[in-house]
């Protein structure tokens, strides 16, 4: 099953299993999980606390300590949150365990499209899918005359009818932070262009006009944005928006709940979810889903109740509860405007990220070289080639290029 697939039966409401009270059983094996920090990750590792003897961490560095804890034998976590990208360093490893037969014992709630297979096996269980995509303030664009911008030309010429009205701080805000961010800020840019990354021999395909088109428009942005952009992650941009100083963003749809709450947002129903703006072949996006491993390095016993916990923790009642927290593939989800945006990238024909060993070292030669070009150190073509030069050095010596 297609992950464009995938999000557009989590944009539809699934049908219901039966909602359980609290957790359906007492655990009693020791458990701990490492996941990322945002909101969703946040209501499941809540509700497999319920069931006891339970830890959560919600760390948005999980991706760079998971391969190492789940190497220790035992593993330091039993269970890991993880997405397209994030699973294959410990696909690659070994340290996650296949699940079918633990789906075949427990998982009678799961539907088909939450089942993340490899070579056959169930090596993942998805919870929830995920893009980035347009969010504005529809008041400011009202007040301005300012059409919903369908791409980033329009994008631009809206950022700019908002500068000279001084209604805001910022036009624009972005997650331009050194590193990871800023690399997938540039692989949604090229996707939108119609790029690949690599070819069928792993050598980098980047440094191409699309490339170039799609720094080019990274850097006409950042001309809109808070002057501090290159430490600008998810957060800052929620906060971002949530306090008043941005009109518009390129945001994780996992943030869009984070708008509607009046305990931390001063913009409650003024902030609208729209697909990611157009490039010249599909929305500068990539369609990503979220989900659970369980650690090769633990008992089979750990491994059963981790299982269960994590059933507890992707059940109908934490959905219902948290329902606009995520784009849901859980039963009982019911869509509303807040999945707007990440359904509509998907049926404008928003690109899966296309992660494999290759675009993991790629996207980390991105993320350190890029920020050359933001600055002025170097132009376009020299920033490219030279990130193409240290993805060839990584490869060549993780055995991807001879």
């Amino acid at each position: 099953m297609t992950l464009k697939t995938i999000l557009m039966a989590g944009a539809l409401s699934l049908a219901g299993a039966a909602a359980s009270a609290s957790c359906a059983f007492e655990n009693t094996v020791p458990l701990k999980s490492l996941t990322a920090g945002f909101e969703a990750w946040k209501a499941a590792t809540d509700a497999m606390a319920e069931c006891g003897n339970f830890s959560a961490s919600l760390d948005q560095e999980f991706k760079e300590k998971q391969p190492e804890a789940f190497a220790a034998n035992p593993a330091l976590y039993q269970i890991g949150g993880v997405a397209n990208e994030t699973l294959i360093p410990l696909l690659n490893a070994g340290t996650i365990r296949p699940l079918d037969d633990l789906v075949a014992k427990y998982g009678e709630n799961l539907t088909p499209n939450q089942l993340i297979k490899i070579d056959g096996e169930i090596m993942a269980i998805a919870m929830m899918v995920n893009a980035q995509h347009l969010m504005y303030r529809q008041d400011i664009l009202a007040d301005l005359g300012i059409e919903e911008p369908k791409t980033y030309a329009d994008v631009l010429a809206a950022a700019e009818k908002i500068k000279a009205a001084g209604v805001v701080d910022y036009p624009l805000g972005g997650t331009f932070k050194t590193g990871w961010n800023l690399a997938q800020e540039f692989v949604n840019m090229y996707l939108g262009e119609g790029g690949n990354f690599v070819d069928a021999d792993n050598n980098p395909t980047i440094n191409t006009p699309k490339g170039i088109k799609a720094l080019e428009t990274l850097k006409a942005m950042t001309a809109y944005m808070d002057p501090e952009y290159l430490v600008s992650d998810s957060t800052y941009v929620q906060q971002q928006f949530q306090q008043g100083k941005i009109a518009m963003a390129n945001l994780w749809a996992s943030r869009a709940a984070a708008m509607e709450d009046a305990a931390e947002s001063q913009v409650v129903g003024k902030v609208k979810m729209a697909s990611a703006p157009m490039g010249a072949a599909a929305p500068a996006t990539s369609l990503w889903w979220d989900g659970v491993v369980l650690a090769a390095n633990m008992s089979d016993e750990q491994a059963e109740a981790a299982f269960k916990v994590v059933m507890e923790g992707m059940d109908t009642e934490m959905v219902q509860a948290n329902n606009d927290a995520a784009v849901w593939l859980v039963a009982g989800y019911e869509a509303g405007p807040l999945a707007a945006g990440a359904a509509a990238s998907a049926a404008n024909g928003a690109r899966p990220y296309p992660a494999s060993t290759a675009l993991g070292i790629l996207h980390s030669a991105l993320g350190n070289g890029l920020s050359a070009y933001l600055t002025g150190a170097k132009d376009a073509e020299t920033t490219l080639a030279d990130i193409e030069a240290n993805y060839i050095t990584a490869a060549k010596e993780a055995g991807l290029l001879e």
